[in-house]
């Protein structure tokens, strides 16, 4: 047993209690000072660094008014519907949990994105940290996966015949497919068996891995420390220390980014609660007009889209048709040209990559493009995973990049954007030209730009000027 701290009897009442749960409870108070009091960040944080603490507070959000949700929820499907209708109607301040809990799904997309989009452009994924970021986008598939399983329970017109579609694309998986779906489903038809399956996932299971994948995401950045925006380690073996042996170019977490992060609360909350009681649907982009509709298997909405942040993956699942399998044909054998002309790599791995192509090619022209489209959906997020290795600048933030990565990054979002903006809209949104249907092209074009971005990545990143990176962080105290 640990040795008890003794305190002065003149202490105040607070301190002798403090004292007290420290002689008994060590371990908290050690892991407050760790990842705390004496968890040193770098001085230059600025705003983007907020969206983190973020993410934290929707999830406590997500699971409070889940849990006060669940129950008055029915994981019936003759009953789900009702009950959610009861719970926004007769149970006390019902509507207001199911509006956090609803727009809560959407703002918890939207930090995340930007949480995200804050590695990218400094680099948060770089040595020695590539740990954190496949955490971080494990956090972000599960988060998927829970927000999908979450989707179907309220039982109304588009989320039913959602999961309809998004289900049956594992059928289009050869030889298991069939099987998988029916797994999936629990029955041939979305149905109570589906429901129940995805209740369970939904409020246990996903959340439970969710929790623990966020915790493993911050011990694995505290053990390594926190990048900054200029991409410059402040507790390197070189970098500048005072006598404790802390970093000149950090501070303490607590109490200033705690205070700092507080501000960024504020403003959220302000947004947040302006939505929940303004605008809870949002145009029908946080909760659609067909949800308020209870489900019918017999009569298929005019168009099926998923939920906002799920519409740039289902753009590209669109993208993928019989005539765009040519032209991810032609890039597989580009690619495989191009690597074995130009990589330095043995005669043997070339003649690997080359029989590893032609193997490929044949798979693409005999399974269905349905299939295909569902890995390029699901590709679009592994992909994420290996940014560590694509990435190959001599810098990590962007401040210091050639200027025109800048402008690559800002293409990238746009067309992410987009991406998203036509896995809303139904076929045929912008009309045709000679025949060719606008939207469908450029979604096939920005899905071409997307893997692109990535794939070649390794290539572009290196080309162009690296300004020089300072030897100590840039700030500026206010």
């Amino acid at each position: 047993m640990a040795q008890f701290k003794e305190i002065s009897p003149n202490a105040s009442g607070a301190a002798k209690l403090t004292n007290w749960f420290e002689n008994r409870f060590p371990t908290a108070f050690d892991a407050y000072r760790v990842h705390m009091s004496e968890y040193y960040a770098p001085k230059n944080f600025n705003f983007w660094y907020i969206f983190g603490s973020l993410a934290l507070l929707v999830l406590v959000i997500q699971i409070v008014t889940g849990i006060f949700l669940v129950m008055h929820y029915k994981p019936d499907a003759a009953k789900a519907f009702e009950s959610v209708e009861y719970i926004m109607r007769d149970v006390p301040w019902g509507w207001l949990i199911r509006y956090m809990h609803s727009t809560g799904a959407s703002a918890f997309f939207i930090v995340v994105y930007l949480h995200m989009f804050r590695g990218l452009l400094y680099g948060s994924y770089r040595k020695p940290r590539e740990l954190v970021w496949i955490f971080g986008c494990a956090i972000f598939l599960a988060l998927m996966a829970e927000a999908f399983m979450g989707y179907l329970l309220p039982w109304g017109q588009m989320s039913y015949w959602g999961a309809q579609v998004i289900v049956n694309l594992f059928s289009a998986i050869p030889f298991v497919g069939p099987d998988l779906s029916l797994l999936i489903r629990g029955d041939y038809v979305v149905g109570d068996a589906t429901l129940n399956r995805f209740f369970s996932f939904h409020v246990i299971a996903v959340p439970l891995v969710l929790i623990g994948l966020v915790v493993a995401h911050l011990l694995a950045l505290h053990d390594v420390g926190s990048n900054n925006p200029d991409g410059i380690e402040i507790k390197g073996p070189n970098a500048p220390k005072d006598a404790q042996g802390h970093p000149l170019d950090g501070i303490p977490f607590h109490p200033y980014y705690t205070v700092h992060d507080i501000l960024g609360v504020c403003l959220f909350l302000m947004a947040f609660t302006a939505v929940i009681f303004f605008a809870p649907e949002f145009g029908g982009y946080f909760l659609e007009y067909n949800n308020f509709i209870p489900a019918d298997p017999l009569q298929t909405p005019a168009h099926i889209a998923p939920v906002w942040y799920f519409t740039p993956f289902y753009s590209m699942l669109r993208a993928i048709t019989s005539e765009m399998m040519y032209v991810l044909i032609a890039c597989v054998l580009l690619g495989a040209v191009l690597g074995v002309v130009k990589g330095r790599m043995p005669a043997i791995i070339k003649g690997g990559v080359m029989v590893a192509a032609l193997v490929g090619v044949a798979l693409m022209l005999a399974i269905d493009a349905k299939f295909w489209g569902v890995v390029v959906m699901g590709g679009a997020v592994v992909i994420l995973f290996f940014l560590p290795w694509l990435d190959c600048s001599e810098v990590k933030s962007i401040r210091y990049r050639p200027t025109w990565h800048k402008y690559m990054y800002a293409v990238f979002v746009f067309v992410f954007f987009i991406l998203g903006y036509l896995g809303i809209k139904a076929p045929g949104a912008w009309g045709e030209i000679a025949g060719q249907d606008i939207a469908q092209r450029v979604s096939q074009i920005f899905t071409l730009f997307y893997f692109g971005f990535f794939l070649l990545m390794p290539w572009w990143s290196r080309i162009g000027e690296s300004k020089r990176v300072p030897d100590r962080v840039t700030f500026t105290p206010h």
